[in-house]
């Protein structure tokens, strides 16, 4: 699953070479299929779901080349699903963009995608054109780009990239990690017996599994049973320069709407998973005439959910912004932050919108819980509850003491536990001592 769904980015899209597909001139699939043998997409998910580079040695044959590469020698290469927006996405060119000293490629197995523009200038991005379910001539491609980088890691993320784990093995990359950032939205419990099974094997074949929580990683020891030996947990970090300070009045501006009005806000991609539609009948619930709620993002939702507006009679109350590229302006212009998914890996925009210094409602799944204290810097409530949801956004529209209480008890944890900094320093630490040799 993309946990999914979210950009950050408030600056215009830079124009980059990107190899593979779009190289030939190839269109990049909206969201296609991913992982090794998976089915096509359910056709359940419709409208109605909605609206409700040094040098090395080459090693012997089927022998890993040596480890023990210098700290500045480093290169990682990043392979994931694509590059559309995301929250795996947006973590990945956070990694990349904040982790100096170290040698980056990217690869997507299928196309890359608008978030290649935000890596920084150097970073090599190569799209595979995989096609949907078993294709083994783009691990045999991956594996070859591999041989040909010469990475020292090779570090893929979520199902949708598993089959980097045997390529990279192919091609004798000394260091092997995947990451688990999130389960897919069609199984949002992780219980797919031939997933897990074939999570067990890759397993064998990696130096470290990652997952961006301790919610995943229980997942991962208890359902999938991979030894917790090989799982560790590295949080998602946020920009908490970027996301904070002041200009309420100039994100007011730029959400179109009066300083005087009381503004809940919503970033994240129009998926069945966000529970949209969810949030929509709460909001209707919410008594506060003075309220509006701002809804961020794009995707396959937004049909329904202007029908659904519609038919709530909340066309003067509601706005659905679509896509932007000034998030972090805009969250300065909110009152209260909500995320109402069903399924969530580590919520980036949630982490956005603690930096920003926003009191956050939140349901209590994945690892929401690991980032919102109830009564503390916000709300947690039941998923797929409109009752309850409303009750936390009632409470806090009601009150601004508290808002302001709990938004800055949000910021203040931000920049303690969930800083960029701390995330790239344990990245470049699990990335060393494995390149060292060390367990």
């Amino acid at each position: 699953m993309r946990a999914e769904g979210e950009r950050s980015s408030s600056q215009a899209p830079r124009q980059r070479r990107v190899a593979g597909d779009e190289a030939m001139g190839k269109t990049s699939p909206t969201r296609p299929n991913a992982g090794p043998g998976q089915p096509p997409r359910q056709r359940g998910v419709a409208n109605d779901e909605c609206g409700h580079s040094q040098t090395r040695p080459n090693a012997g044959p089927g022998q890993p080349r040596q480890r023990g590469v210098a700290n500045d020698a480093l290169h990682v290469a990043h392979v994931l699903h694509s590059l559309e927006v995301g929250g795996t996405e947006n973590g990945v060119v956070n990694l990349v963009t904040r982790l100096g000293g170290v040698r980056h490629s990217v690869i997507a197995m299928t196309t890359a995608g608008p978030l290649a523009a935000r890596l920084p200038a150097g970073v090599g991005v190569r799209g595979l054109g995989k096609r949907p379910g078993i294709d083994a001539r783009a691990i045999l491609r991956l594996a070859r780009e591999l041989r040909r980088l010469r990475p020292t890691v090779v570090h893929s993320r979520n199902w949708g990239a598993l089959d980097a784990v045997l390529a990279a093995r192919l091609a004798r990359v000394p260091v092997v990690i995947h990451g688990e950032h999130g389960r897919e939205a069609s199984d949002l419990h992780g219980l797919d017996r031939r997933r897990n099974r074939l999570r067990r094997v890759a397993a064998r074949l990696v130096d470290r599994v990652v997952t961006v929580s301790f919610d995943l990683r229980r997942w991962l020891i208890e359902t999938v049973r991979i030894p917790a030996a090989r799982v560790v947990t590295i949080h998602n970090g946020v920009d908490i320069e970027r996301f904070g300070g002041e200009g309420r009045e100039a994100g007011r501006a730029a959400l179109g709407l009066a300083p005087d009005r009381l503004v809940v806000g919503a970033v994240g991609r129009l998926d069945p998973v966000k529970d949209h539609a969810g949030l929509l009948a709460a909001f209707a619930l919410v008594a506060e005439a003075s309220a509006t709620l701002v809804i961020v993002g794009e995707g396959p939702c937004r049909s329904p959910l202007e029908t659904r507006v519609r038919q709530l009679g909340l066309g003067d109350r509601v706005r659905l912004l679509g896509e932007r590229g000034d998030v972090a302006l805009l969250l300065r212009g909110l009152d209260v932050f909500v995320l109402p998914s069903l399924g969530e890996g580590i919520s980036n925009t949630l982490l956005e919108a603690m930096a920003t210094g926003l009191p956050v409602v939140a349901t209590r799944v994945g690892g929401n819980p690991e980032l919102v204290e109830d009564g503390v810097n916000g709300r947690l409530v039941a998923p797929a509850d409109p009752g309850a949801l409303a009750d936390a956004l009632a409470e806090y529209l009601a009150d601004p003491a508290l808002r302001a209480l709990h938004g800055k008890t949000s910021r203040q944890l931000a920049v303690e536990r969930f800083g960029l900094d701390r995330m790239a320093a344990r990245y470049r630490e699990l990335y060393r001592g494995l390149a060292g040799g060390e367990a």
